[in-house]
């Protein structure tokens, strides 16, 4: 009896961490509601039937986590330096770690003229880093970056054979894994003056947490049931009716 006690009793504080990794992320989620190209994560756990010792099996769980790619919505801002992607794509950005990409076109010029994000790393275009000498230009739904009606550059718009290839790094950049694969995109719009919104539904994230608070409390209430089972076959051992 002692040994399926500490089994449940193992179960039960495996199914809490789980929760409260999930109850973690739909924070993280409401936190990033207002983060420009902030894509929703959630954790999911799977669980696998493995053997203990020859005679004896167990449940153990594992987490994943899923990135939602969904497009959020694009609200306009007015300022010619921010930029959204309608359709598939992503921005090319030059980092200190590589290139990353992004869907945040938040963008200002550094003193070098130079179009970057505001924490840092190089929006690239055709032969790198894309360079202006002001704020006084325009981008057309291609890419194409137009001074006086003269193309100046063509920003990449690239995106990946596999989505589920990307590893997101930070809030709103994505690095792209070996199995990934970029490719140019060509189902896509630029929209100048406007930006991609977090694709965060706080009262779904809000309804969630209650949720797995809730699973949470009731994991607890498992878990102190299988003490109390313990602690009574321990105070009953050897005694006979």
């Amino acid at each position: 009896m002692y040994i399926h006690n500490r089994l449940g009793m193992i179960e039960g504080v495996e199914t809490m961490l789980a929760q409260e990794r999930r109850l973690d992320q739909a924070a993280n989620n409401l936190a990033n509601v207002d983060t420009v190209g902030y894509k929703r994560e959630s954790v999911t756990f799977w669980e696998m039937l493995y053997n203990v010792t020859r005679d004896r099996q167990r449940v153990g769980k594992a987490l994943n986590i899923l990135t939602d790619q969904q497009q959020g919505n694009t609200q306009p801002t007015g300022n010619p330096l921010d930029l959204a992607i309608t359709g598939d794509g992503f921005f090319r950005i030059q980092t200190d770690q590589g290139v990353r990409y992004s869907r945040a076109g938040n963008f200002e010029l550094d003193p070098l003229g130079q179009l970057r994000l505001p924490g840092g790393g190089l929006v690239l275009g055709d032969g790198g880093p894309v360079v202006l000498e002001s704020a006084d230009f325009s981008v057309d739904r291609h890419g194409r970056i137009l001074v006086d009606g003269a193309m100046v550059n063509q920003l990449e718009i690239v995106t990946v054979n596999d989505l589920t290839a990307l590893v997101k790094e930070g809030r709103n950049l994505f690095r792209l894994t070996e199995e990934g694969e970029e490719m140019a995109a060509l189902d896509f719009q630029v929209r100048q003056g406007f930006l991609e919104k977090s694709n965060v539904n706080s009262m779904e994230e809000m309804t969630s947490m209650i949720d797995l608070y809730r699973n949470y409390e009731a994991q607890q209430k498992m878990v102190q049931a299988v003490d109390e089972m313990d602690d009574l076959a321990v105070r009953r051992v050897g005694k006979l009716g």
